[in-house]
């Protein structure tokens, strides 16, 4: 186990007596004082091929807990296989006022409405030059400034800043946070969107994959629009899913903030969009699963819904960077026990998945 593991025991107290965003902040800093070496867990039975690139396991951190690609490498040094920072907007962001990030413990849960806080483009684009040599997956989320004119414009900026230092760029339409942008979701305004950030990739020297993050709360025939809008080469992947609005079964008395719901109580709504996806798409496109991840039985349900690569932030939280290692265990164990491969689990059960939470299910 890494040094931030074996400690997270010791600190976790002493992170959850601050508010949660001070708490974030001190994590990113001691996290920076640490070397960004070793990439944990080696086993050729957890790579996986997606979207063109060859990641050394499935398992990822999801964006919002690097946002300015301060930490990429020592994340990476924690044995995830991919990292992805971000969401970033051209222009610094202040973001919503504090506070903005609400632990939900008796729930495994996190609420925000953070608002895309970021000091834009160029200081992350400065941080991920500074690294490139040190190799690892590391994907760019863009975002649109919230006073922005012209919110496509943003992220074909995006497209340029980064082409050439991101693995992958995630599209991010998907927060709530952000007056009007999951209105981006709908079909007319995505193959808009998708034409124009496809044109700005087509004009850049690197092409790295692109993926759109969308929200879990869609209606039927929104993700039937989405995944019409996504076909035929449009994206490369779909990160399903961002937070939700829902505040069903949650037992916290934060409950009732305004804001995006990640962690544990997410998992059975966010499993069953991505399930839904992956047969309307036919696996077609790569997807990835998120919300909710937080053990290795969750990480391979969302493979089993249909999932290339899964991602993890909430968990993290309360349950501190070991869990990292102990999904990946978890995973090869699995592999063991059933004698197939990773690639023979995805989307073994999207059909039962699916239906999951349905009347009489």
């Amino acid at each position: 186990m890494s040094l931030a593991g074996l400690a997270f025991p010791l600190t976790r107290p002493l992170l959850h007596a601050l508010d949660a965003e001070t708490a974030h902040g001190l994590t990113i800093r001691a996290l920076k004082a640490l070397p960004g070496a070793g990439r944990g867990v080696h086993d050729p039975r957890l790579r996986v091929e997606a979207f063109g690139l060859s990641f050394a396991n499935p398992l990822g951190l999801a964006a919002g807990f690097d946002k300015n690609a301060e930490v990429p490498d020592q994340m990476l040094a924690l044995g995830f296989g991919f990292t992805e920072v971000g969401t970033v907007t051209p222009e610094p962001q202040a973001g919503n006022p504090r506070p903005r990030l609400f632990r939900l413990s008796e729930d495994e849960a996190v609420i925000n409405r953070m608002g895309f806080n970021n000091e834009g483009h160029q200081a992350a684009r400065l941080r991920l030059e500074a690294r490139a040599a040190s190799g690892g997956i590391v994907g760019v989320n863009i975002g649109a400034n919230k006073e922005s004119a012209d919110r496509i414009g943003d992220y074909v900026k995006g497209i340029a800043a980064f082409s050439h230092v991101a693995s992958y760029f995630t599209v991010n339409i998907s927060s709530p946070n952000t007056p009007g942008l999951r209105a981006l979701q709908s079909r007319v305004e995505l193959e808009e969107l998708l034409a124009r950030l496809n044109a700005a990739r087509a004009a850049q020297a690197a092409r790295p994959p692109m993926l759109l993050k969308i929200a879990p709360d869609l209606r039927d025939d929104e993700l039937t629009d989405i995944a019409a809008a996504c076909g035929g080469g449009a994206v490369d992947g779909i990160i399903v899913s961002n937070t939700t609005l829902s505040r069903a079964g949650l037992r916290s008395p934060l409950a009732a903030e305004q804001g995006g719901l990640s962690g544990r109580p997410l998992l059975e709504l966010s499993t069953r969009q991505l399930a839904r996806l992956h047969l309307l798409t036919r696996g077609a496109i790569a997807l990835v699963g998120a919300g909710g991840v937080h053990d290795a039985a969750s990480a391979l349900l969302k493979i089993r819904a249909g999932a290339s690569l899964v991602q993890l932030y909430s968990a993290l939280v309360y349950r501190g960077p070991g869990l990292v290692a102990e999904i990946l265990s978890g995973i090869l164990a699995e592999i063991g026990r059933s004698g197939g491969t990773l690639a023979s689990l995805r989307g073994r059960d999207a059909v039962a998945i699916s239906h999951q939470g349905e009347s009489g299910t």
